[in-house]
């Protein structure tokens, strides 16, 4: 749809609102509202509630040996898991311990 055909959709809405009864422009604000509630909600809430899904599955799904990126950037390769405590070794004889939350990604 191109901007031109969106102002002409907008006007004649502006224009049904004000030739009506007062009560239908209160009508159309609420439906209008309304309206935008929802783009809102397609736009940007369930997209966000998706990815939070999607993240808390992967970490849910993450064992000994999984080699994981955190949230600080570093690579490492996950030794011992212990509750919400993983210990991720990132070098030789390097083990640093993080907490799940910490972990962004799994490598493949």
């Amino acid at each position: 749809m191109s901007i031109f055909n969106l102002q002409l959709f907008g006007t004649f809405f502006a224009q049904a609102a004000t030739e009506g009864a007062p009560g239908n422009s209160m009508i159309f604000t609420l439906i209008m509202f309304g309206a935008i509630i929802l783009i809102m909600y397609f736009l940007m809430i369930r997209p966000q509630q998706k990815r939070q899904k999607e993240h808390q599955k992967m970490l849910d799904s993450l064992r000994k040996g999984d080699k994981v990126i955190t949230a600080s950037g570093m690579h490492g390769l996950i030794t011992d898991i212990d509750g919400n405590i993983f210990t991720i070794q990132i070098a030789d004889n390097v083990k640093v311990q993080f907490e799940k939350t910490a972990i962004a990604a799994k490598k493949q």
